[in-house]
């Protein structure tokens, strides 16, 4: 009887496991590079019964597009991972959003905002008056608003003055970029 080395009998044993590897496994593996990213983030394949692959979809919306180009899939998985599928079945029905991607909020800073117009015109809330009366309120604000935008560029529709970073963002002030995305929409 012969002693064989570690390394010899691990490749024996390498190729048989990647052969013994359940094919809803090797589906799992390449299902993102099969679909492609977008559609992967909206579904999940759940089983294999019967050679028909069972995917939960985020809404009815991508199981009915999905349906649709079930053969293509199926084309395509079986090429890659020669599991002989028949049929894919989507549905919303197991659909579960996955917990360990939370929702990741995009913060900016204020300075990060087109609407900014910077701390050289900062409020000095503290030596403005308190308002006795809504009147005299409306008059410290105008004034306050008047100051901040002395020196800011006009808006080329509505000749309004306008942050520069909406200029530079938009090319118009928010209001008639609002505009502008509603009557696109």
């Amino acid at each position: 009887m012969s002693l064989k080395s570690i390394n010899d009998i691990l490749e024996v044993l390498a190729p048989q496991a990647e052969w013994q590897e359940q094919p809803f496994q090797r589906l799992l593996t390449c299902w993102a590079e099969v679909v492609g990213a977008v559609v992967a983030t909206h579904t999940k394949p759940l089983s294999i019964e019967r050679d028909v692959l069972r995917v939960a979809t985020s809404s009815a919306a991508w199981a009915q597009n999905l349906t649709f180009e079930r053969q293509r899939l199926i084309l395509k998985l079986n090429q890659k991972l020669s599991i002989g599928l028949k049929d894919i079945h989507f549905s919303t029905a197991r659909w579960q959003r996955p917990q360990n991607t939370p929702k990741e909020q995009q913060t900016i800073s204020r300075q990060e905002h087109p609407s900014y117009v910077g701390d050289e015109m900062s409020r000095n809330d503290d030596i403005t008056p308190k308002a006795k009366d809504a009147n005299a309120a409306f008059q410290n604000w105008a004034r306050t608003v008047q100051e901040r935008s002395h020196d800011l560029p006009v808006c080329p529709l509505c000749h309004c003055p306008t942050p520069p970073g909406e200029l530079h963002r938009w090319g118009v002030c928010s209001v008639c970029a609002a505009k502008q995305f509603s009557k696109s929409s």
